[in-house]
């Protein structure tokens, strides 16, 4: 699905949230690979499940053209510094809900990219009848918890010593679901 460009003024940084075009899957390819070797708060570690170009181009491709998938971008200065994304599932039993996830470069922490991506995908789930929105999020993360709790997600679970990480512990992940209203 595409959306309407929106732009932002926050902390003396310009940028603007669109939808994901083709021609971003180079930058979006190295964007992410950055973002997962920045943080633990991901699922990967820099160069797991690594897409090449070509992959995120037909991932974006694809994402456009389906009613219940959507692909966001931040971009300032004609660079991408985040991105977020809505996947629906093509199973009728599954077809009301999508996963939420969202990736911000750490240089750009603090200017409420990431809670905008949240909001641009709150307001077109809830404007293309998606009745439920699930994310998955380290125990750990706690601003990004309390971010979620603010747009109205509810913990419905915890996955048990579900992650380990790099400093040889495990920890939990909270299963997090919003609603329709």
């Amino acid at each position: 699905m595409i959306i309407e460009e929106r732009a932002y003024h926050i902390k003396g940084l310009d940028y603007i949230i669109r939808s994901a075009k083709p021609e971003d899957a180079a930058t979006m390819s190295e964007v992410r690979l950055q973002i997962d070797g920045e943080t633990e708060n991901l699922d990967r570690r820099r160069g797991e499940a690594f897409l090449e170009p070509e992959a995120f181009e037909q991932l974006i491709r694809n994402d456009s053209e389906k009613e219940t998938n959507l692909f966001l971008v931040a971009e300032t200065a004609n660079q991408i510094v985040g991105f977020s994304r809505c996947e629906g599932s093509p199973l009728s039993r599954l077809a009301h809900k999508v996963e939420f996830g969202v990736g911000v470069l750490r240089d750009y922490w603090g200017h409420g990219i990431g809670k905008h991506l949240l909001e641009q995908s709150i307001s077109w789930s809830d404007a293309t009848g998606i009745q439920k929105m699930t994310l998955n999020v380290l125990e750990t993360n706690v601003n990004a918890i309390e971010l979620y709790k603010k747009a109205g997600f509810e913990i419905e679970g915890v996955l048990k010593r579900d992650r380990l990480l790099a400093d040889g512990n495990y920890y939990n992940t909270i299963v997090m679901g919003r609603f329709r209203v």
